[in-house]
């Protein structure tokens, strides 16, 4: 059984389901342009999600599927610029979401789009679920931080039940605080290491 993730880089959200035994596919413009087999048998697919990105495999064969579309010119974050960046930025992330929303829906299988608070709530439909990642601090201590993160599902997904830390420390703001850097972006959209076992229990 296959797994797939889309606009993901980092894989980190796949990393549960390799260790299970499935077969797990990243794809991001960022990996190496085709099909490239990290050491530990994760598939990364170098691909521009611009145009359809078809599966090498039945979509029968597809047990979970998740998508992580760029939100630059949709988070509600940034709203104070959006007029600035004019209507082909927003219609390009828009297309992008499509993207993602049109391979879920396609494969039957369950699934998640992850988008911060954005304006695809009026554009599309509002988000099934809303969540941080120091609801499941309890499988990773690290993860102990506020981030609103909206995710919008289908095909039977299960939201994972909370498991927040039991030693009554208060999550922090890192994410809100974080200084501008060159992988500023990256380190704010890489999933959260226990939101990612969370996802991997409920769905398996």
């Amino acid at each position: 059984m296959n797994v797939v993730s889309l606009f993901d880089q980092s894989a980190v959200l796949l990393e549960p389901w390799l260790a299970d035994g499935f077969d797990c596919w990243a794809v991001d413009i960022g990996h190496p342009l085709g099909h490239t087999v990290r050491q530990d048998g994760m598939n990364l697919i170098g691909h521009d999600l611009s145009t359809p990105w078809l599966p090498p495999f039945p979509k029968s064969s597809i047990a979970f599927v998740a998508a992580f579309p760029p939100c630059d010119h949709l988070a509600v974050s940034g709203a104070r610029w959006f007029k600035g960046k004019g209507l082909r930025a927003l219609a390009k992330s828009v297309e992008l979401f499509a993207t993602a929303a049109e391979f879920c829906e396609w494969s039957d299988a369950p699934y998640f789009i992850e988008n911060p608070v954005s304006t695809m709530s009026t554009y599309w439909r509002k988000p099934d679920h809303t969540l941080h990642p120091w609801h499941y601090a309890g499988l990773h201590s690290d993860d102990n931080y506020t981030k609103t993160t909206c995710l919008w599902t289908g095909g039977g997904f299960q939201v994972p039940p909370r498991c927040p830390l039991q030693n009554g420390d208060a999550p922090d703001d890192r994410i809100h605080k974080m200084p501008p850097s060159a992988h500023r972006a990256a380190l704010r959209s890489q999933t959260p290491r226990g939101l990612a076992l969370a996802l991997h229990m409920a769905n398996r």
